[in-house]
Parts: C-alpha cells; sequence; structure tokens
C-alpha cells in the first residue's frame, strides 16, 4: 500500500462508512484505482463453470451494487467481479444509517436492503463492459412474486454478463431467507433456469447460500441444487451470529462481514463441497493470500472478498492473488484446480 492509499484510508475511515463507500466509488471513476489489469500465472487460471478465470479471486457482490465502476474494478487485480444485487424496479433500501464499522474486529455490519437503481438502469450500464463481470439477482421489497422477480432480472440483464447469482440469502429483505427452504428453492430455482434456457446465450447461474443453515438445511440446499441444473454455488453471504464481537455497533442489526465471518463460512462450505460436484465460489473473511488458499483447500474453486478492502484497500487485491501463486508453488501445486478441496478434513 502506498502512501497516497494509507493517507486515502484514513480519511475515508474517519467518516461515515455509506458516505466513505460512495467516495470510493467517485474515486475508482476518476482514475484513482491500481490499473495493472488481473493478476495472472498458468498456476492461478483456472475454468469456473465454464468461466475461464485469470486468477481465483473475485470482488463479491454490494461492493459495486449500481455498475457504475465496472472498468477501473476489472483493473484492479481481481479475476472476476460480481455486481449489484439489482432488482426489478429501483428501491432505496433500508433507513440510514445502515453500515457500521467494526474495526477491533476488522468486520462490519450493513442492514442496506437491497438497495440499487433497478434493473434497466444497471443493464445500461453492463452493456460493453471488459473483463469477467457477473450480476447478483434481487428481488424487490415489496414485490407480490419475490421468486419470479430473479427470472425477470435475469431475462433483462443476461445479454450483458458473464454469470448471474441467485441472492436468496441476504438477510436485510424481511423473509427473503424462506426462500431457501427446499420447496420454494426448488421452484425458485425451476423458474430462473427456465428462463436462462430460453435466453439466446444462457450464463452459468449460481446459488448463493447463508452462513446460518444448519447442516440439515445444508443438505437440502445441496440436494436441491444438484437437481436444479445450477452452474455452481456461493457460500456465504453474511451472518445473523454476533458471538465475540467488540465496540459500540457490535448488535447493530443486519448481515455480519469480516474477519469473525471466516471460520462460520469456511466450515459451510467444506460440508457442501462433500455434499456436490458443483464448483463452489467460497466467501466470507478474506483478507489475506492464507484465508484465500484455506478457501480453496477447504472445497472452494474460487475466492471472493470485499470487506477486507475497507481495511485494506485495492492494493490488497494483488497483494492476495500473488501471495496465493506463492503458496501454491511452496506447496507443490502446478494449477490452483489441483488444491480445490485438498483440506477439506481440517474444517468438517
Amino acid at each position: 500500500m502506498n502512501l497516497l492509499e494509507q493517507a486515502g484510508l484514513r480519511m475515508l475511515r474517519s467518516i461515515d462508512p455509506e458516505r466513505a463507500h460512495g467516495l470510493a466509488l467517485n474515486a475508482l471513476q476518476l482514475g484513482l484505482g491500481p490499473r495493472s489489469g488481473p493478476v495472472t500465472s498458468d498456476r492461478l487460471r483456472i475454468n469456473l463453470a465454464g468461466l475461464d478465470l485469470p486468477n481465483p479471486v473475485g470482488l463479491a457482490a454490494g461492493f459495486d451494487k449500481n455498475a457504475t465502476a465496472i472498468a477501473p474494478l476489472s483493473r484492479s487485480g481481481f479475476g472476476f467481479i460480481e455486481v449489484g444485487a439489482a432488482t426489478p424496479l429501483a428501491q432505496p433500501g433500508n433507513p440510514r444509517p445502515r453500515l457500521f464499522r467494526l474495526t477491533q474486529d476488522g468486520a462490519a455490519i450493513n442492514r442496506f436492503g437491497f438497495n440499487n437503481d433497478g434493473m434497466d438502469a444497471i443493464a445500461e450500464r453492463l452493456a460493453g463492459h471488459a473483463g469477467i463481470v457477473g450480476l447478483n439477482l434481487g428481488a424487490n421489497k415489496d414485490s407480490d412474486d419475490r421468486a419470479g422477480d430473479f427470472a425477470r432480472v435475469l431475462t433483462r440483464c443476461a445479454a450483458h454478463v458473464a454469470f448471474a447469482t441467485v441472492n436468496v440469502s441476504s438477510p436485510n429483505t424481511e423473509k427473503l431467507r424462506d426462500l431457501q427452504g427446499k420447496a420454494a428453492l426448488g421452484a425458485l430455482l425451476d423458474g430462473v433456469m427456465t428462463a436462462n434456457a430460453a435466453l439466446p446465450r444462457p450464463v452459468p447461474v449460481f446459488l448463493k447460500i447463508a452462513p446460518d443453515l444448519n447442516p440439515a438445511e445444508i443438505a437440502d440446499v445441496a440436494e436441491v441444487a444438484n437437481a436444479s441444473g445450477i452452474a455452481g454455488l456461493i457460500a456465504t453471504n453474511t451472518t445473523l451470529d454476533r458471538d465475540g464481537l467488540h465496540g459500540p455497533h457490535a448488535h447493530e442489526k443486519g448481515g455480519l462481514s469480516g474477519q469473525p465471518l471466516f471460520e462460520k463460512s469456511t466450515r459451510v462450505l467444506a460440508h457442501l463441497s462433500g455434499l456436490t460436484p458443483l464448483p463452489i465460489i467460497g466467501v466470507g473473511g478474506v483478507g489475506s493470500a492464507e484465508q484465500a488458499y484455506q478457501k480453496i483447500r477447504a472445497g472452494a474453486s474460487a475466492v471472493q472478498l470485499y470487506t477486507a478492502l475497507v481495511y485494506g484497500g485495492l492494493s490488497l487485491v494483488g497483494d492476495i492473488v500473488r501471495g496465493f501463486d506463492d503458496l501454491l508453488a511452496r506447496d507443490g501445486f502446478e494449477n490452483v484446480a489441483q488444491a480445490v478441496g485438498t483440506g477439506r478434513s481440517d474444517w468438517t
């Protein structure tokens, strides 16, 4: 991290978190972020559900909700990025304040509630982008057909993305997680995959799950996913767990992300990977090369991060990818695919 980035992070952490996030996006749009492009090597390249990734480290959904900084983010070292969540209609989300830093824990709590500009505006921004970009699909808070919302957003935006993610695991839209139940999830995915099959160019569809599922619920998700025709899974979203947190915001409502989520999300990932042949993207608490490597060895084929950027800046991306490459070389892996799942037993 250079001196300019250090000063910028100190300034951003001194103001309201949501305002700071908006300023960070503005800075990227002005060209103030890294410009090296994806970090890659023969060891780092991997095919994920038909997507040829230059490296397996991606940006999680939520950082660029409205697809306003795709180009600079694609030049920041990531192998792929995910924008959104997008809903059919624009919506403001939950009242502010709705984003809280837990600096002592290297964490954040958010209760945004799918605030976004809506699928039409986001589709226009996605058109003509470079790099491997996916879209997180959401449902409107006041929708009479939340399950149908996912298919509507996919149909509107799929022509402009490399993959799409069904997000039924956000804790910030009331009763959204109810769609993870076996029957409801099966019906929802059937609708999404029917819509996908009708597209001129179907895209790989992923399902993002919560870290708060019990073993029986994880087994149900795996069974439905295996039968649905989706391309893969993302494990996991944010958690409602508050064990061991510090500071004045520790008990704010919303989803917890960052370092406290690492162990819990990795255990869910490892359990899930033993129940499905589908590739998994591991998310939750990735803030170092070693943590990315642990996710891969627990069963992930790729990883995503977001909260760590609040504390480490965008230069962290290149550091993680290069460090991950070194770890693969250290342990004799010629390619990241060879490392997938080799440490699953450590987490199950």
